[in-house]
């Protein structure tokens, strides 16, 4: 699976509407400028003053005719996205005064303007925190219906293809969650982070979900209170019939080998058909992928948030040039 060429393929073909909030950031610039180039959105805008934009664009060499280019504090829609932003925080004690100095932020204003349809996602992270972005996401745009967590997983490919000859994952690709956002998640927290997944794997690898939700136990071998939350994670789902297979609590071979899972957790209805591993903490999911990519020489892509009600991403602030076009596209291809 080449999963960069998919997910340009899948941007180019849905050209939607992207909102780079870091407008005076010199990557982020030359990444706005080579979308459009490449034909990956039907706009992209960045946000910040006019002339500190037109600026940076400059001193990169970068034209900025086919970007859109948008300076919050003198835009015409202040009023409306403010009065907006007062709506969706007043019950947190919002002011619309409050309102009219916040949303010229440029992280809420692009978190607005997705959550208005005014964009279509939303990319952030080369100069601000990851917390930040979370942050303005959460507050703006929101979690998915029924949800109530934002997380993030990893696109894991070029894996063996197959284990007790069963094929691993979708063609030698999996997804892994949360890697990057909730050090110790809840149990419900747990529970919406395999939904989130499940999600993720539609869209990232094309293929109907079979989610195994991961311990140092399977079916009740060790007792714990990381064991339990497992445990209650699944009957959280159980409850919720969210519409996908997934088994757990499951050890990470009784999860991903065939015989194992017939000796572990006979009757498990994910055996042989695991492609999404949803990890029961921050360390083991950061561990986990990290080790697969070194030691098993895989291709690791992400993270990319998940959980949101509409595409927003973050980026390391180390993150090249390359790696926010790539970010991008990505996000570009979940957007509806």
């Amino acid at each position: 699976m080449d999963f960069v060429k998919e997910m340009r393929a899948k941007a180019a073909s849905l050209q939607k509407k992207l909102v780079l909030p870091e407008g005076t950031e010199p990557r982020t610039v030359k990444a706005a400028a080579i979308l459009m180039d490449q034909g990956l959105a039907s706009s992209v805008t960045l946000l910040g003053n006019m002339e500190a934009v037109r600026a940076a664009a400059s001193r990169e060499g970068v034209k900025t005719e086919k970007v859109t280019l948008i300076d919050p504090a003198n835009s015409s829609l202040l009023e409306h996205y403010a009065n907006e932003l007062y709506e969706l925080r007043k019950h947190k004690g919002m002011t619309p005064e409050q309102a009219k100095i916040d949303i010229v932020d440029p992280l809420r204003w692009g978190a607005m303007m997705v959550h208005m349809g005014d964009a279509d996602a939303m990319v952030a992270g080369a100069e601000n925190t990851t917390g930040d972005v979370l942050r303005a996401g959460l507050a703006i745009i929101g979690t998915l219906p029924g949800l109530k967590t934002a997380s993030s997983c990893i696109v894991m490919t070029g894996m063996d293809s197959s284990i007790d000859g069963a094929p691993l994952g979708k063609d030698g690709s999996l997804i892994f969650s949360d890697c990057a956002v909730i050090p110790d998640p809840t149990a419900e927290q747990l529970a919406d982070i395999a939904e989130s997944t499940a999600q993720s794997c539609r869209e990232f690898l094309e293929t109907e979900p079979a989610v195994a939700l991961l311990s140092f136990s399977t079916r009740g071998s060790a007792k714990h209170d990381d064991v339990t939350k497992v445990q209650n994670a699944v009957e959280i789902l159980k409850t919720r019939n969210p519409g996908f297979l997934f088994d757990g609590e499951l050890q990470a071979d009784a999860a991903l080998v065939p015989s194992i899972t017939e000796k572990k957790a006979p009757g498990s209805p994910v055996q042989g058909k695991v492609n999404t591993l949803v990890f029961p903490d921050l360390g083991a999911g950061n561990i986990g992928y990290k080790l697969v990519q070194r030691l098993g020489r895989a291709d690791a892509f992400g993270p990319f948030l998940q959980g949101f009600a509409k595409p927003i991403s973050d980026l390391s602030r180390g993150a090249s040039v390359e790696d926010i076009v790539v970010t991008c596209a990505v996000t570009l291809s979940r957007a509806k």
